[in-house]
């Protein structure tokens, strides 16, 4: 019992729920897809939206953790 007291005293309290956690990781996983996507366009289409095809792929390649807080929402 005393080792349970003393964890709780020590673990950290997270307000977060688990709708929360699924809700970012859709995101992310909706944003990574769209990455994908976005590497697939051709010249044209890359054109029309004002982006190289270096641009496009450096963007393709960053990982799923790498986005601003504002893309999550």
């Amino acid at each position: 019992m005393a080792i349970s007291i003393r964890a709780a005293r020590f673990a950290p309290q997270f307000k977060i729920s688990i709708s929360t956690i699924i809700h970012n990781v859709l995101n992310r996983i909706k944003m990574q897809s769209s990455r994908h996507r976005l590497s697939q366009l051709d010249a044209k289409a890359l054109r029309d939206i004002g982006l190289s095809q270096a641009e496009a792929n450096r963007e393709a390649q960053k990982p799923i953790w790498d986005a601003p807080n504002h893309w999550l929402r």
